[in-house]
């Protein structure tokens, strides 16, 4: 009797891959050039996965041949795409579609309620403030951004941990008259609260490391337009991503169309800031003024 093959019990249970052949019309007409991609389930429900590329043949594709997607290949049932100029634009309206279509299959980019950076008070004890009290696109001085306030106090005792910081003298720790906290008993603390560092210093010491954290404030006095081209097939692509207070407020074709588009509401978006920081600050793209 022949012997029957080993099978690693990792995949003995897993069902063999078959490519969705269904899809096959779906991707017919998917450029090679960037965009955003839409994965549909049953008509009427919400979509299921949106993503962007800047060659969005190439991703779909790669989609469709990865076995760890096969559940959300079978739900699908057709997938749309929109062209970009360009890798920032795709960037930019991927964001917006998942903050406003909730797709089932996107976490990281769902709009966040809680939004909240810290500022150290007079007193030098950082607080945590919130994105709905406190304009993040114009208020200086602001370190770092976070999902909740829990997250915001984790940084910082992460901050206090790296550099050898006093829990008691950043709010996280309430101290005893006359004795150190805790963390300087274990050699954690460079010793503030003992008298073995002054204040000043340790105030130095708090800023010096909050500077890799600090948000930087929307340098235009208003709206600006970033412009991106696409030279190739299926044709040429120009686009002027409208933008204030770090907030993407649309793309269009010319200029009347983005001043327009400067009239609609810009509070501080989060996404947007990590998207546009770097290529604005370090003047890596075209901007016009509105």
């Amino acid at each position: 009797m022949p012997r029957q093959p080993r099978v690693h019990p990792e995949f003995a249970d897993r069902p063999l891959y078959e490519y969705p052949q269904h899809l096959r019309e779906a991707i017919a007409d998917l450029p090679a050039c960037p965009g955003v991609y839409v994965f549909h389930g049953e008509e009427g429900e919400l979509p299921l996965y949106i993503g962007k590329s800047i060659h969005l043949r190439n991703r779909v594709l790669s989609h469709l041949r990865n076995a760890d997607e096969a559940r959300m290949l079978r739900q699908t049932r057709r997938i749309s795409h929109i062209r970009t100029a360009g890798e920032i634009g795709a960037l930019l309206l991927e964001a917006r579609m998942i903050k406003q279509q909730q797709p089932l299959l996107n976490q990281k980019l769902r709009r966040n309620r809680q939004l909240c950076s810290l500022r150290v008070d007079a007193d030098g004890v950082p607080q945590v403030v919130y994105a709905h009290e406190v304009n993040f696109a114009t208020e200086p001085h602001l370190y770092g951004l976070y999902a909740s306030r829990h997250a915001a106090l984790d940084g910082l005792r992460a901050l206090a941990d790296a550099q050898r910081l006093c829990n008691g003298a950043l709010g996280l720790e309430r101290l005893t008259p006359g004795k150190p906290c805790f963390r300087a008993m274990v050699k954690l603390c460079a010793g503030v609260c003992s008298g073995q560092e002054s204040p000043q210093a340790h105030r130095t010491r708090l800023f010096t490391a909050l500077q890799g954290l600090q948000v930087a404030c929307w340098p235009y006095p208003g709206a600006m337009g970033l412009v991106e081209h696409w030279s190739g097939q299926p044709g040429e692509l120009r686009q002027i991503h409208v933008v204030r207070n770090w907030c993407y407020l649309g793309s269009v074709d010319d200029l009347a169309q983005a001043r327009q588009l400067d009239s609609l509401a810009a509070g501080f978006d989060a996404d947007g800031y990590q998207i546009l920081c770097k290529p604005i600050l370090q003047g890596l793209v075209e901007m016009v003024a509105l």
